[in-house]
């Protein structure tokens, strides 16, 4: 990506790409424009704006408590929003809800797997939610299980999975009805370091493989690359935005630890 300008303000960082000449622009899977919520008088999100591509990895990154959840659970129309617009592939998401949530796979901060059924049982509970045939959930299945290696164990109950895997069925869920954009939140969290080393990998591969647009959400900078597009959240606000090895340069500083607190120091 070339860097055309680089703006520096005392509480925000942005970096914008120079337009390429003849280049032709991807669709946009995710369009948040002015996002704001409270809850009662305690505003969580603080007129959040940021895009994200069709075929692009963006991590969302911030501290526990930043708002990435919430935010998660609007883009998934969980809670709608006290102001602004979430478009998905076009999609208003207040206006056409059906119509953007197709377009979505998500895997949750939380387990959300019923750990009394089989693997294939949760999947084929998530595709008959879907409107999928029994022929194509099958399939479809076979498909997402056999890349994660766990088709061998579709008839096992969850609950005797070990936590890396339960994630990895969570992900062949969430990939059933071959969404265009995937959110994950905090995916990684109670993982080792093998298990989180397997879902990213995997995670990037979905994107050269399929032209899956990715948001990432996490507090965890070392599952970043330098570079990859970034939002940095803090207190709700987004605080910086851009490829993460230019943000860490134009911020002065050494890695992403220190740019998120550098950042934080100058919104305190």
């Amino acid at each position: 990506m070339n860097i055309a300008y680089v703006f520096f303000t005392f509480k925000y960082v942005s970096v914008i790409p120079s337009p390429q000449q003849g280049a032709q622009a991807l669709p946009i899977a995710a369009n948040i424009q002015a996002l704001s919520h409270s809850f009662a008088d305690r505003q969580v999100l603080r007129n959040v704006s940021f895009r994200v591509d069709q075929g692009a990895f963006v991590g969302l990154l911030g501290a526990n408590g930043a708002g990435k959840t919430t935010l998660f659970s609007i883009l998934t129309r969980l809670l709608r929003s006290s102001s602004g617009n979430v478009f998905l592939f076009g999609h208003d998401l207040q206006q056409s809800p059906a119509a953007a949530l197709a377009t979505l796979g998500i895997v949750f901060q939380q387990p959300t797997l019923d750990l009394d059924l089989s693997v294939l049982q949760n999947l084929q509970y998530h595709g008959a939610i879907q409107g999928m045939s029994p022929t194509n959930v099958q399939s479809r299945a076979q498909d997402e299980l056999e890349r994660l290696q766990l088709w061998d164990r579709r008839h096992e109950h969850v609950r005797r999975l070990n936590g890396g895997h339960r994630r990895r069925v969570e992900i062949a869920r969430a990939l059933l009805h071959e969404p265009r954009l995937l959110l994950l939140d905090e995916a990684t969290a109670g993982l080792d370091l093998e298990s989180r080393i397997q879902l990213q990998r995997h995670v990037r591969t979905l994107i050269e493989t399929r032209g899956l647009a990715v948001l990432w959400s996490t507090h965890r900078a070392e599952e970043l690359e330098a570079s990859d597009t970034v939002i940095l959240l803090d207190k709700g606000a987004v605080c910086a935005q851009g490829q993460l090895s230019t943000l860490i340069t134009a911020a002065g500083v050494e890695d992403t630890n220190q740019l998120l607190l550098s950042l934080s120091k100058t919104r305190a």
